[in-house]
């Protein structure tokens, strides 16, 4: 996930971010952190995860809208406005074999 934050909202999105980082890895998935910016201004953050399948992966999306949780952690964001645009991308890692 790229996304583009308030930097005035860092709090919240860190609030966000943790919530989602739970949510991943309740419902399946492996989160591998949100990266967040360190040094100068910045509206920039990512947050890279992964599940074993597309199916799994859409079993966990299908919560969207629907489980209470994933509607709380989503109200951090739309109260807060601290993300101001994110942008999803699919990708297959590419592992060293020894």
């Amino acid at each position: 996930m790229h996304y583009t934050i308030d930097p005035a909202q860092i709090e919240a999105f860190e609030r966000f971010a943790r919530a989602w980082m739970r949510l991943v890895a309740a419902h399946g998935g492996v989160h591998h952190g949100y990266f967040l910016p360190a040094e100068g201004a910045s509206d920039k953050a990512e947050a890279l995860f992964s599940f074993e399948s597309l199916a799994a992966y859409e079993r966990y999306r299908a919560r969207f809208g629907n489980d209470p949780e994933f509607v709380a952690a989503d109200s951090i964001r739309d109260d807060s406005g601290c993300v101001v645009r994110y942008e999803r991308t699919f990708m297959r890692p590419l592992l060293p074999t020894d």
